[in-house]
């Protein structure tokens, strides 16, 4: 009995005889290729032993130097050169407040009537930043940072800590300059505003944390000058500000007052004011506004030669032209402003005016309306001298204004 057809075992022979096939040939062609190689005369090897990068010690220490050279970059020198110098202030200052028995009742005008209001004085603890500009301790800030305070206390990066005097203030431009007693202090270079440019590099330095981290030492930012001579104002305490130096450093709360720095750790502004984007917000936007530097040196110069900020008065008494005095005086609109009064002996007396000059244009600049003339006279200081262009009975004329010492009260 057959348990395996033929047709079976005649394919299995088949296929073992296909595989002795693959196997020999196989084995075959192995051989030759071995007797091949044993012929050939040696080459070079095609995979050759792996070295370093930095064969020697010599050349791994230039490329350390080369990296911690690239680490110092310019940036890095100036915080250096200006850090030291950078202080925080802590303040005490008197802030009033405006009650009346019956405010209760949303303030009714008719209770107001019988009982006059009543100021309460009440002391808040404020911080800001300044910088040191002489060995002998002067600071500069920004005046919102010290107004009405009682108490000033300025921290050095060293730990040191001195209690300093309000030498004088310019509130308009909101600066100020403050005096610690002690001489070898480090101090600042203070650079040109009138040099900075767009997209050159802002570094921002104060400090925002010193009060609530109880730490001396100042933190840095770094942007570039994103515009120059910004105007705005007024802001929520009623300054404006002209000319502004622009930047996208971020300036925190606690930054007013610190410096602005070039890449040549020289100074050229005074961080103060942030753009918040919304009065519910509060923090940095993106922008920040530093107060030129140069407008500094001024008040600086004034404090250190007369011991205070003189007062400078031009004499005169001004009002905006409606369109009724536009046509009384035959103006072709009703733009810049009319004098209406001048003090007999005044800067403007002396410089020419009179009443009914219109007044068109200060330093080359429009003028509209009283706005634009107060804004002209921001920082003025004494002994500076303005070019007025004027119209009197339809002809221009230009006067120049001398600025004098406003009279004792």
């Amino acid at each position: 009995m057959e348990f395996f057809p033929r047709v079976f075992l005649r394919r299995r022979s088949i296929l073992v005889l296909i595989l002795l096939a693959i196997s020999g040939s196989y084995t075959y062609r192995e051989y030759t290729r071995r007797a091949d190689l044993a012929q050939r005369p040696p080459g070079r090897p095609i995979y050759t032993e792996a070295k370093p990068a930095l064969a020697t010690y010599e050349s791994y220490a230039a490329f350390q130097e080369e990296i911690e050279n690239s680490r110092r970059n310019a940036i890095v020198r100036a915080i250096e050169l200006v850090e030291p110098a950078v202080v925080s202030i802590s303040v005490v200052q008197v802030r009033i407040y405006r009650t009346t028995p019956f405010s209760a009742f949303f303030n009714d005008p008719f209770f107001e009537k019988f009982f006059p209001e009543l100021r309460r004085k009440v002391p808040v603890k404020g911080l800001g930043s300044g910088f040191i500009v002489s060995e002998d301790g002067y600071i500069l800030t920004n005046e919102h940072v010290v107004h009405n305070a009682v108490k000033i206390v300025v921290n050095l990066p060293d730990g040191r800590k001195f209690e300093a005097k309000l030498m004088g203030a310019d509130e308009s431009l909101d600066i100020a300059v403050l005096k610690i007693r002690n001489h070898g202090l480090p101090f600042v270079r203070l650079g040109d505003s009138d040099d900075v440019i767009i997209g050159e590099w802002a570094i921002a330095i104060g400090n925002p944390f010193g009060y609530v981290l109880n730490d001396p030492h100042p933190s840095v930012s770094v942007g570039v000058i994103s515009a120059l001579g910004r105007n705005f104002g007024p802001t929520g305490d009623g300054r404006v500000y002209q000319d502004m130096l622009q930047t996208d450093a971020a300036i925190n709360l606690g930054n007013s007052g610190g410096p602005l720095v070039n890449s040549r750790g020289e100074v050229i502004g005074i961080n103060t004011v942030i753009f918040t984007g919304s009065e519910w917000e509060r923090g940095w936007a993106g922008i920040g506004f530093a107060i030129p530097i140069n407008k500094a040196k001024r008040v600086l110069d004034e404090i250190a030669r007369y011991g205070r900020v003189r007062e400078f008065w031009t004499g005169i008494t001004i009002q905006d032209i409606d369109p009724l005095i536009a046509e009384s005086l035959g103006l072709k609109s009703a733009k810049g402003v009319i004098v209406t009064d001048i003090v007999r002996g005044s800067p403007a007396d002396k410089a020419g005016l009179k009443t009914g000059d219109v007044i068109v244009r200060v330093n080359g600049k429009k003028v509209k309306g009283r706005k634009e003339i107060q804004n002209a006279f921001l920082g003025a200081r004494v002994g500076d001298v303005y070019r007025l262009d004027i119209i009197r009975g339809g002809q221009e004329m230009v006067i120049k204004l001398t600025l004098a010492e406003a009279p004792k009260r």
